[in-house]
């Protein structure tokens, strides 16, 4: 009996400490998660129900669901958002070169020495200019004396000093360092277009002297976009033969390869283009048809195999098709940028339509260098067996052999959660980036779904509809999770 007593007297001591934290749970996540649910089916808006307008809420069924997908808004909202996640690979890849580079000693070997010698370099570079003239600006100088010092004091502290030095600034909130990227964006004055003016005005001879063979130049950069494509296709193929790439990651590899082609039919202006792109891209998918129904594979493996790594070599090529197609249009329109009056303009950033998502990408990959992922990656590292180093080493490896068939395959399991949480934040993220940088625009170009639900629900007082897209959001997220773990997880080191 007494045991009994002091069971229930442990159970009802443990619910006193947690009660705090389950009343917080309550009130703040469960009920708002199931009036959320609630409002999705409702016709909820703040200007028809209010104190002032008592008007009965009406139960709509699925007609907010209906409603965004016939919204034109919420489909280039989607669309934003995918986008701005193209930078996730490059921030991933920035966090682990980080990690390598921290995990390196400075301290007492040569890398002293060659960065006390550029620090030296960058601050005379910065006297030489304000000396000669050059207008190198006060941020100029800070800057580089600042990176300068970074360099200096690493190089006396060692890998422990670095470590500090990178991971600080993530420290500050999110707010603060979005309002100083405003103010480097900004285009008149920002210390960023300022650093860019004295390269732009060098570089206008040159590009007037491009004039004469711009067509040419940029029909070289489609030429180049289209080989990019049929080697790619070509290296596809070949792996489906080997075995080392499933059904399911040959579909996924074309889907990707061909966006770039397709899209180029819609930005490009040059005739030529309609009618290359869909000749290319037949091409390539009745060469993929052929392999895929007319041979008969030398090794065969499950569906999805190497899904990660199809994903991620054929995204990688993907970015560099957009940059040769966006290298393409701006060298089409050296005329007009030539002819105006202060020469080559610079960039307006986040200011202008064409330059605020790329702004935005930028700056989220300066935020991977120094963020958790590279703290991961960090222990990561700290625990790969030196015994494979060490039998790479006998084997003759270069530094490449070692980190492609060493370091990336022991570091899958850190990868793999890394990919998982970043694209878990890509989907819901760009809320505080919109609010405080651009406002969503101009002309929407910046804003994400995460944005477009607090505009519709309390800037427009649509609750009803918020919280359908906010449901939409969470379906996308938990779809896209369930892919990754379902398929990412399968090829992970235990």
């Amino acid at each position: 009996m007494k045991s009994n007593q002091r069971q229930l007297k442990n159970v009802c001591t443990g619910m006193a400490f947690l009660l705090p934290n389950l009343l917080g749970f309550l009130a703040f996540t469960m009920l708002p998660l199931v009036m959320s649910i609630y409002m999705a089916f409702t016709d909820w808006n703040l200007e028809m129900h209010n104190y002032f307008r008592a008007e009965p809420i009406r139960f709509v069924g699925l007609r907010n669901f209906a409603q965004l997908f016939a919204d034109p808004d919420f489909g280039r909202y989607l669309g934003n958002t995918f986008f701005l996640m193209i930078g996730i690979p490059f921030g991933v890849a920035a966090s682990l070169g980080s990690a390598i580079l921290l995990s390196l000693e400075f301290r007492g070997t040569r890398r002293f020495w060659g960065l006390s010698i550029l620090t030296a370099l960058m601050l005379g570079g910065c006297v030489i200019l304000t000396l000669a003239g050059m207008g190198a600006t006060a941020m100029t100088m800070l800057m580089a004396s600042l990176f300068g010092s970074v360099f200096f004091i690493g190089s006396i502290g060692g890998r422990t000093v670095y470590r500090t030095l990178f991971y600080f600034p993530h420290f500050t909130s999110g707010v603060a360092t979005f309002i100083l990227w405003k103010k480097l964006y900004a285009p008149e004055n920002g210390p960023i277009n300022n650093a860019l003016r004295p390269l732009f005005s060098a570089l206008t001879p040159v590009a007037e002297s491009l004039l004469p063979f711009a067509d040419g130049i940029a029909t070289v950069l489609l030429g180049l976009m289209m080989a990019l494509y049929v080697v790619m296709v070509f290296r596809k193929m070949r792996r489906w033969e080997d075995g080392e790439c499933g059904h399911v990651s040959a579909v996924l590899g074309m889907v990707v390869l061909s966006t770039p082609p397709v899209l180029s039919m819609l930005w490009v202006d040059a005739p030529w283009v309609r009618v290359a792109m869909p000749v290319l891209l037949a091409v390539g998918w009745l060469w993929f048809a052929w392999h895929i129904f007319g041979m008969k594979r030398i090794y065969n493996c499950v569906l999805d195999y190497k899904i990660g790594d199809s994903t991620i070599v054929d995204g990688v090529a993907m970015v560099a098709s957009f940059a040769l197609i966006g290298l393409a249009n701006v060298v089409w329109n050296l005329p007009e940028l030539v002819g105006q009056p202060e020469g080559l303009p610079l960039p307006k950033w986040i200011a202008d339509y064409y330059w605020a998502k790329p702004s935005i990408i930028f700056m989220g990959f300066w935020a991977a260098v120094g963020s958790n992922n590279m703290l991961l990656y960090l222990a990561g590292l700290s625990g790969v067996p030196q015994d494979l180093y060490e039998a790479a080493d006998i084997d003759g490896a270069s530094r490449w052999q070692r980190f492609w068939h060493v370091t990336w395959p022991q570091l899958a399991n850190v990868t793999f959660f890394i990919m998982v949480m970043a694209i878990i934040g890509g989907i819901q993220g760009g809320f505080e980036m919109a609010r405080v940088m651009t406002n969503g625009g101009p002309a929407g170009s910046t804003t994400t779904l995460s944005y477009y639900i607090y505009t519709q629900g309390f800037a427009t007082g649509r609750l009803g509809y918020a919280s359908a897209v906010a449901w939409l959001l969470f379906l996308l997220m938990f779809v896209v999770t369930m892919f990754n773990w379902k398929f990412g997880n399968r090829y992970t080191n235990e």
